[in-house]
Formats: C-alpha cells, sequence, structure tokens
C-alpha cells in the first residue's frame, strides 16, 4: 500500500464521522461570519430555509434574486453547512429568523435604487443600484417599499441648484408640524430632542445656517438619505414628504438644472 493511500484511508473516517452528527454545529458558518450582526443571530449557522426565505422577499419587491445579494450569500453558507452535515436537510428554519424573518426594503432615489435587506430584524446588507430608465417626476416624489410616496421640494427651475440646508428647510412646509422620529434623527444627525417634544419645524427650520458647510445635492446625497431613514424606522420605510423625499427630490431638481 502506497503513502498516498494510506492518507487517503486516515482521511475518509474523519470526514464521514464529521457527517454522522448533524447539528452539532462543528465547522458550521455561522451569520457572524458572513454578515455584521450581534446577539444570537451572529452565532446561529446558515440554514437553507434561510436563504429560500431571503430570495422569496427579494424576488418579491426586486422581481429576482440579484447576484451578490444576502440571498446569494447564505445560499452559498447554507450548501457548505449542509455539506458539513451541521444542519439539517429539511425545511427547517434557524431560531432567529423563524422567530424574526427576513426583509427587503427598496427606497427610490432620482437615477437609483437603494436596497436594503434584514435578517431577524438587522440589516445584513445594503447596496444602490442604478435605474435603468428614469422616468420623468415633477412631484419630486420618493418611493420606498413598492410604495409611492409624493411631497418634498417642489420649486421654479431657475437655474439656481438647492443646497443641503435648503433641502432639510423645506421639510418645514411639507413636515414641518410631525414628531421627530428615529428615523428622522438618522437622517439629520444635527437633529436632538425628545420624539413627544421637538417638531420638525423647529429642527429644520434654520438648517441653512447651523450647517458650515452647505453644498449642493446630489444623488449619492439623496440616497446617504434616504438609506438612513430608511434603516432607522421600525417599519423600513421613507416618511412621505419628509426628510429623504425632501432631499431626493432637490437632487432631481439639480440634475434638471445641469
Amino acid at each position: 500500500m502506497t503513502s498516498q493511500e494510506e492518507q487517503q484511508q486516515r482521511r475518509q473516517p474523519a470526514e464521514h464521522d464529521g457527517q454522522d452528527r448533524p447539528g452539532d454545529g462543528a465547522g458550521a458558518v455561522r451569520y457572524g461570519d458572513v454578515f455584521t450582526v450581534k446577539g444570537d443571530l451572529a452565532t446561529a449557522p446558515v440554514a437553507l430555509q434561510d436563504a429560500a426565505m431571503m430570495q422569496a422577499a427579494e424576488s418579491a419587491v426586486l422581481g429576482e434574486a440579484p447576484r451578490g445579494g444576502a440571498a446569494a450569500v447564505m445560499q452559498s453558507a447554507a450548501r457548505r453547512n449542509e455539506r458539513l452535515g451541521v444542519v439539517p436537510r429539511d425545511d427547517e428554519a434557524t431560531d432567529a429568523t423563524a422567530e424574526g424573518g427576513v426583509a427587503v426594503t427598496e427606497a427610490r432615489v432620482p437615477g437609483c435604487r437603494v436596497i436594503t435587506e434584514f435578517v431577524a430584524d438587522q440589516p445584513v446588507g445594503q447596496y444602490i443600484a442604478a435605474e435603468e430608465e428614469e422616468e420623468e417626476d415633477t412631484t419630486g416624489g420618493v418611493t420606498a417599499t413598492a410604495a409611492r410616496q409624493d411631497g418634498g421640494v417642489h420649486g421654479v427651475l431657475d437655474g439656481t441648484k438647492i443646497t443641503i440646508g435648503e433641502a432639510l428647510e423645506a421639510t418645514v412646509f411639507s413636515a414641518g408640524d410631525q414628531p421627530v422620529e428615529a428615523s428622522d434623527a438618522a437622517a439629520i444627525a444635527q437633529a436632538e430632542g425628545e420624539a413627544d417634544k421637538t417638531t420638525l419645524r423647529q429642527v429644520l427650520a434654520d438648517a441653512t445656517v447651523r450647517l458650515g458647510a452647505d453644498k449642493e445635492v446630489e444623488r449619492e446625497d439623496a440616497a446617504r438619505v434616504v438609506g438612513a431613514e430608511v434603516r432607522s424606522d421600525p417599519d423600513a420605510t421613507a416618511r412621505p414628504a419628509g426628510v429623504g423625499a425632501s432631499v431626493a427630490a432637490a437632487a432631481r431638481l439639480n440634475r434638471g438644472r445641469q
């Protein structure tokens, strides 16, 4: 018997032995290995049913499961776990996913879409996809989670581009009397105060004065603001006529003034 054949015989029992103990977790690819998550989710092995749930959510919102999306990452990890025998081969999901579920949100801003994916209420990915065709929109609206939400900045095209401060101040007219929520605070880092005492009007009325280095609103600015608002909202949506909608509308108007 050659040395190579002896080595193969020694390896085979070890590999077979690992497959005889499904669910022991040894060598499993866990959520914390592939995503920036915490708590019980971070230590949970990725299961095939988890990946199937995410793929269904992506298809429902986006029309397909994108390459490089959360579902693709989860499928790769789950297949490895199945080969190792550390997850069951049935339709059972992990406890964290079974309880918290998965979600995919889509927010549309001028020229692009902000896609955010969640597992058990924790964000596992966000990316910006360019719009293939941008329809003319004179309302300056923002679409979030497949629902159109109009509002925000309206104005005359006078050749002067709108700044971030001006876009924030415009929110005073569209949603100024609404209470500040966590999603608003995320979209406006300088907003401080208790949600039941402070209104958007009080926070944003002098935004152009308080912003030391104001700048013209661009598409990337709108995507970041809407993304922050969506991530911080309990329902993962943007407020109608809110901060994100105003900044997105300003970006759209600015593009028309180039």
